[in-house]
């Protein structure tokens, strides 16, 4: 993949700065005023100022969580190896953050003085009812809720979503074509880095770049010579994909400022990034589709933008705690008549009709 990684910030993932939760004593590295995990009610797995989250509550995200990604993997994929942690610890640090940031968010929509009609609250109590109505028993028991625990969820996360849509109500900048244009490119690579058995790169030697480069020159003399592109990639190229449609900071910035650099049908010279060599052929200058769609992709990360300043900001006056001792004893619900996956689908269905 050439594709340059770019950090998502939305309304459930802009989490709190590396971990909305952990430590002790009087001030964290982003400046958030932490205190000792002590003083919790029974079942109490975190406070932030006077939002409180019990365990009933984060057995929801997190079974949800893990059902959907059983349900979309199977249940082998938790035998996936992350390194330091394991993906069962990833996803309950993903629920913790999720959870962590709506009660953060209730917090502000008191500062901001946003609060839910009675029609919206209605409609978190259906939500309730449909989601709890579709429970079995064990389900019930296994995460220690009732019907009261989802409708202050729903409650919670509709109040949530209103914060960030007030926050960000006023942006509305104007995105011109050359910004958001969007180029549709083919690209024949030779690689300058093998895998190892475990998947790890492994940058080629000095002499195997050599010969990389003089393959990449020779296949670029093809090209030159009226050689068929298609053909050329097919015998040459070493990415699995070989057409590419992209914006501006989409892609690596040697590759992205050669190709917007082209006309349609034109091709580059040899270009070098971090996967290698790359001979690029431009197949059109401009995707009108592409392009609005496009437009309206940075008009939302603008938006996200300002929201996670005013979000950051406002998390740096907060005092929180971790019930530690508690929220190591969590773990997943392993059992078959556990499914339940949907509490964020029927919240929008209750709220996007």
């Amino acid at each position: 993949m050439i594709k340059r990684k770019k950090a998502a910030a939305c309304l459930l993932v802009w989490c709190m700065a590396v971990s909305p939760l952990t430590g002790c004593g009087a001030r964290d590295s982003d400046g958030v005023k932490v205190v000792l995990t002590t003083g919790f009610e029974k079942d109490e797995i975190f406070r932030i100022e006077t939002m409180s989250c019990t365990l009933p509550e984060i057995m929801v995200y997190l079974t949800n969580i893990q059902n959907q990604y059983e349900s979309a993997y199977g249940t082998e994929i938790w035998n996936i190896n992350l390194g330091d942690v394991t993906l069962e610890q990833n996803v309950k640090d993903i629920a913790l953050a999720q959870i962590a940031q709506i009660k953060t968010m209730n917090l502000m929509a008191k500062q901001y003085q946003v609060e839910l009609t009675d029609e919206e609250l209605e409609q978190a109590k259906d939500a309730a009812k449909t989601y709890y109505a579709l429970l079995n028993e064990t389900e019930i028991e296994a995460m220690g809720i009732d019907e009261e625990t989802i409708r202050g969820l729903y409650t919670e996360y509709a109040l949530a979503e209103k914060v960030y849509r007030y926050i960000i109500k006023d942006i509305n900048p104007e995105i011109s074509d050359d910004e958001a244009r969007t180029i549709t490119v083919q690209h024949i690579l030779i690689k300058t880095y093998a895998l190892d058995g475990t998947g790890k790169k492994i940058e080629y030697t000095q002499k195997a770049r050599e010969d990389a480069y003089q393959t990449a020159c020779e296949v670029l003399e093809s090209v030159q010579s009226g050689e068929d592109f298609d053909e050329l990639i097919r015998h040459y190229s070493e990415d699995e994909k070989s057409t590419y449609s992209f914006g501006k900071g989409e892609m690596d910035p040697a590759f992205e400022k050669a190709a917007f650099n082209l006309g349609t049908g034109e091709c580059s010279d040899i270009v070098e990034t971090e996967s290698g060599y790359h001979i690029i052929k431009c197949i059109s200058t401009f995707d009108k589709e592409e392009t609005d769609s496009n437009k309206i992709k940075i008009v939302e990360q603008r938006r996200e933008e300002v929201f996670g300043q005013e979000y950051d900001a406002f998390v740096k006056t907060l005092t929180r705690k971790l019930n530690e001792e508690l929220w190591e004893s969590v773990g997943f619900i392993h059992d078959e008549n556990v499914t339940s996956a949907n509490f964020f689908d029927i919240y929008h269905a209750c709220f996007d009709a």
